[in-house]
């Protein structure tokens, strides 16, 4: 989520689902098995002492890199085939064309020494062409027929992901819900490109996420936040921001909200949707807009299909950033794929309990996370744990990337 500003820091430190082409459908019985497999598996306990801070570095404001302009990183995650990082920019192809980034980030015991950027790529459309900046998409024909802008339209760039099958880059995009005339809709999508940007297939989505005129579907600006892959790369595991427009209002300082998870097969297939339930707001804000929201998501275990790291973003005007990363299992939750409207209902959601509280590390400040990936396993045994904040490109934030260590 982009457009939220903060206080300064003081630092100086398609429709058609091409992917089932490509990947054939001899795993879609496995993976429904082995999701429901999972659902019967137990929980470990998690507490915020498991959890220590190796360390942090701030990426330089605004820069330079191959002719872009690094900045508004919203997700990272580590490949296991090169052992570098790849982090994607939500630059709508404002500054530059909406890209991604490889980096080389030296992480150890003693805590995070460098991040040095190795490359960066334009995700490309499917007619090979870069993604054109909002103001152009909204001026074009292409905003009143949806099926066009669906394909070839903008995109407003959140989360990545390493496909561990393929290697591909699978990444999401929150889409545009403009209801000020002239009227433009672009629904959220995930999409997949090749480690050099070309375009490979996208992702069918539930039809509640589908932006609309009416009182339902996504909100503007709080959609496709975190995606994931799990159990052994057959699952891919996405969750909206905040709630849909017919579950419920945002969080506020008096009340939490439920937001859903989507669970469905590498091939396509939607399998399972889940409640998750936000945090109210950490504190009480003179501004409307202020809400708490997951803005990113990963699988705690690359074979389970039931558990999940969270990151809960909340945003307080005049008191700054909370960030919390709860631990999460869908083991028992009610699969509310089928339910329209999840307000007033009885349903279950996932269980969650608090990983860490970033202001217990003794962090000089805690700026906008949007990212999180595991690096490596630490002599030890710890696992490295690796967040990311979207500075907005504003001089009033800051670029971390933050290294934890986790028994």
């Amino acid at each position: 989520m982009e457009g939220r500003r903060y206080p300064v820091s003081t630092r100086t430190s398609p429709r058609s689902y091409v992917l089932h082409a490509m990947f054939g459908r001899t795993l879609t019985i496995a993976t429904t098995a082995l999701l429901a497999v999972g659902l019967t598996a137990g929980v470990a306990a998690a507490s915020p002492s498991r959890v220590r801070l190796l360390g942090e570095q701030i990426v330089p404001l605004n820069l330079a890199f191959q002719g872009t302009t690094v900045g508004g990183l919203s997700s990272i995650d580590r490949d296991p085939r090169t052992g570098q990082y790849v982090l994607i920019s939500d630059d709508r192809s404002a500054i530059n064309p909406a890209r991604f980034y490889t980096a080389k980030i030296d992480v150890d015991a003693a805590g995070i020494h460098s991040v040095d950027f190795t490359g960066t790529h334009p995700f490309l459309r499917p007619d090979g062409k870069t993604y054109p900046p909002i103001k152009e998409w909204t001026a074009t024909p292409c905003a009143a027929s949806r099926e066009v802008c669906d394909r070839d339209g903008t995109v407003d760039p959140e989360e990545l992901r390493v496909d561990p099958w393929t290697g591909n880059i699978t990444w999401s995009q929150e889409g545009e819900r403009i209801l000020t005339p002239p009227t433009a809709l672009l629904d959220p999508s995930i999409r997949q490109v090749r480690p050099d940007g070309s375009y490979v297939g996208q992702y069918p989505l539930p039809a509640n996420e589908r932006m609309t005129t009416d009182n339902v579907g996504p909100r503007q600006n709080q959609t496709l936040e975190g995606i994931t892959y799990a159990a052994a790369g057959t699952l891919l595991v996405s969750e909206l921001e905040d709630p849909l427009l017919q579950d419920g209002p945002n969080p506020t300082a008096t009340a939490g909200a439920l937001t859903r998870i989507t669970v469905q097969s590498r091939f396509g297939p939607v399998l399972a949707q889940y409640a998750y339930p936000i945090d109210p707001l950490f504190a009480a804000s003179p501004n409307a807009n202020d809400t708490n929201g997951v803005s990113s998501m990963v699988a705690y275990d690359p074979f389970d299909p039931t558990r999940y790291l969270m990151v809960e973003r909340a945003f307080v005007t005049g008191v700054g950033n909370k960030v919390r990363v709860y631990e999460i299992d869908t083991k028992g939750a009610t699969n509310i794929k089928d339910v329209a409207s999840i307000a007033g209902k009885k349903i279950k959601p996932v269980s969650k309990k608090l990983l860490v509280d970033l202001d217990t590390l003794g962090l000089p400040k805690v700026d906008n996370i949007e990212g999180i990936t595991w690096g490596l396993t630490l002599p030890d045994g710890e696992r490295t744990l690796l967040l990311v904040s979207d500075n907005n490109f504003s001089a009033a934030q800051v670029t971390q990337v933050i290294a934890l260590a986790v028994r």
